[in-house]
């Protein structure tokens, strides 16, 4: 049975920081692209980061690339996002994500088999 696990939500005020993490379970993250979205109410879930599973190909989303980082820890079997320079609009819920996406596909939400429950970022101004 695979499992996702956020960690690492909060509050904190804008300039600050957070450290968001995915603890995996039934599968290996080194095999398996790992990806972050992330939602606000009455929205889609959007596309954050991804790490692929070939070539450790890493993609952002336009409005986080510089800020955030994504990280793998394969003898932990763990993925990390790094969170800088926060912003009010950084404010979701974040949700890790598995599956076998690629390429293009990795910001596409329908290619993510397995989900985490979601963990809440509060950024104030």
């Amino acid at each position: 049975q695979v499992q996702l696990v956020e960690s690492g939500g909060g509050s904190v005020q804008a300039g600050g920081s957070l450290r968001l993490s995915c603890a995996v379970s039934g599968l290996s993250v080194s095999t398996y692209t790992m990806g972050w979205f992330r939602q606000t109410p009455g929205a889609e879930r959007e596309f954050v980061a991804a790490i692929s599973w070939f070539l450790s190909t890493m993609n952002y989303a336009d409005s986080v690339r510089g800020r955030f980082t994504i990280s793998r820890d394969n003898a932990k079997n763990t993925v990390d996002l790094q969170m800088d320079s926060l912003k009010p609009e950084d404010t979701a819920v974040y949700y890790c994500a598995t599956g076998r996406a690629l390429g293009a596909g990795l910001p596409d939400r329908s290619r993510y088999e397995y989900w985490g429950q979601g963990t809440q970022v509060t950024v104030s101004s």
